[in-house]
């Protein structure tokens, strides 16, 4: 089972102890997905985020959590039927974390955190780590991953394949249903109290990749959240218009510190103010 551990590390930049860590949580990522998929759950639900795009597209950032939605929303759903495959997976590569589940019974998304002993799992992915003593200063490490049971209407889906840890299938939102979520992270985000840098760097990846975006499946996320109303006029260039208000108001300089500890090269960070946001959103189809 090593020999798989040791197989997807292969694919790391390894230098410090933070790519240590970014490389021992993307792995358990994978490993969540693997044992989710196992369990069946991408029969009734899809992927969607920032992961999506670091583990399908190559998007050159690392990313902290896991997002899901249902295919068919289900108030009922029961996420922790699936802990045991988790669990089991987990395990066989001789990891031990801690999963807990914590239902919101205000919103419609249920959330999940994963819990272990950071440096425990260090040396079992990093055996011959020769900087033990600075390692005790690390806090438990934690991975969330949240799913939403009640999703608007619109999404688009794609099947794609895994080979490692074992090959397995996973349902996840396509590349424009990706970018409609992003860009309602974006509007709907409260920028004055959480700048999230992640959601800028992305929507340039989408822009980059040529990308279009889901409008049908924007404008219901957006209803949802009663950032506009089910009346009101929507199309592609009201679209832009309320992009670039929003990129008038963001901290661009708490947006670069979000990001910088995700990413590798900062020197794509020295471009980003409000004029390169609104200028490049002219490209959004």
């Amino acid at each position: 089972m090593n020999n798989i551990i040791d197989q997807m590390l292969k694919s790391y930049e390894i230098k410090n102890i933070n790519d240590e860590i970014n490389a021992l949580k993307e792995i358990i990522q994978e490993l969540v997905l693997a044992g989710l998929s196992r369990g069946g759950f991408f029969n009734e639900a899809a992927f969607y985020g920032g992961t999506v795009l670091r583990i399908f597209y190559n998007l050159d950032r690392f990313s902290e959590d896991l997002d899901f939605a249902l295919i068919t929303p289900n108030k009922n759903f029961d996420l922790t039927k699936y802990f045991d495959y988790i669990n089991k997976e987990l395990k066989a590569y001789g990891l031990n974390l801690e999963i807990s589940s914590k239902p919101n019974n205000e919103t419609n998304i249920s959330s999940v955190f994963l819990k272990g002993d950071t440096l425990e799992h260090i040396l079992k992915f990093f055996p011959n780590e020769e900087n033990h003593k600075y390692n005790h200063t690390l806090k438990n490490i934690k991975i969330k991953f949240e799913i939403d049971i009640n999703p608007p209407k619109g999404a688009t889906y794609e099947v794609q394949y895994k080979l490692l840890p074992s090959p397995h299938q996973i349902r996840l939102y396509d590349k424009e249903s990706l970018f409609a979520e992003k860009i309602h992270a974006i509007l709907c985000r409260n920028w004055q109290k959480r700048t999230k840098g992640r959601d800028l760097y992305d929507y340039v990846f989408f822009l980059a990749n040529n990308i279009n975006v889901n409008l049908e499946l924007v404008k219901n996320k957006l209803i949802e959240s009663k950032y506009i109303s089910e009346n009101d006029d929507f199309n592609l260039d009201i679209l832009k218009s309320l992009l670039i208000n929003k990129f008038k108001e963001i901290n661009y300089k708490e947006a670069k510190e979000d990001i910088i500890p995700f990413i590798k090269d900062i020197k794509s960070l020295e471009l980003w103010n409000s004029d390169f946001f609104i200028k490049i959103t002219e490209q959004l189809m």
